[in-house]
């Protein structure tokens, strides 16, 4: 196998390299309502995982924290629950790990949790890019989701989209041989450079028949949002790429 161009950000600063971190979101903290500021207090211990700063306390076992050996999905950037907590109450032969930065998010996801009894997710409220490079073991994860991530569509703001050549190497070692990358945006241009960049990194298969984009997969819930917007007819798009080495 050839050397790869890119390295993933903690091997870089291991080499003493210093990788200016572009944050891939805006951090809008709102209000917390009585019912999220309950789950986080009441269920934070059981539905919660958190980062440290000590790397030997933060690096998660997926065997220890769900207490079985069951595939590992993890997204990034869950919102605020609701299509993360659907997908683990139908796939309960799954464990589900959510990243999301905000706490109205967490909240309301791990309120909607408790309330559908799934026991099968778990949640870091915490700079996704940090949790990758800190908690999550390399060849540990079967599904990696990202599912309408931040568009920065202004081109002066592209560099802040997080789908970049570095992530796209990041998430190829956190996945298993054979697990997938799957994406979901609304805006074509986006669509086109993530497009861009999984097809230029080595290590991935496209799973798309014209090597382009896939339908959306029945375990991708229809959202709210995505339905107003089919009936405005603006597109989605999903690209699922594998890792094959």
């Amino acid at each position: 196998m050839t050397e790869r161009t890119h390295k993933t950000i903690e091997q870089a600063e291991q080499e003493g390299k210093y990788i200016r971190k572009v944050r891939s979101f805006v951090k809008r903290e709102g209000r917390l309502t009585n019912a999220q500021a309950r789950a986080l207090e009441l269920y934070w211990d059981v539905m919660g995982l958190n980062h440290q700063n000590d790397n030997q306390k933060s690096v998660m076992k997926a065997c220890e924290v769900f207490s079985n050996e069951n595939p590992v999905v993890l997204e990034i950037g869950f919102g605020m629950g609701k299509s993360l907590v659907e997908m683990s109450k139908n796939a309960p032969e799954l464990n589900f790990i959510g990243i999301e930065v905000h706490k109205p998010g967490v909240g309301a996801c791990i309120a909607l949790a408790m309330e559908e009894g799934v026991e099968n997710l778990r949640v870091y409220e915490h700079d996704a890019i940090e949790i990758l490079a800190d908690c999550i073991p390399d060849a540990s994860i079967t599904t990696v989701q990202l599912f309408f991530p931040d568009p920065w569509h202004k081109k002066k703001h592209h560099k802040r989209r997080i789908v970049s050549p570095e992530f796209v190497e990041t998430i190829r070692q956190k996945l298993k041989v054979g697990g997938v990358f799957h994406m979901a945006t609304d805006w074509e241009n986006y669509a086109e450079c993530m497009l861009e960049d999984m097809s230029t990194a080595e290590g991935y298969k496209n799973l798309s028949d014209n090597n382009d984009y896939v339908p959306r997969p029945d375990s991708r819930p229809l959202t709210k949002f995505e339905n107003r917007g089919q009936r405005l007819g603006h597109g989605v798009w999903d690209l699922q790429f594998e890792r094959v080495d």
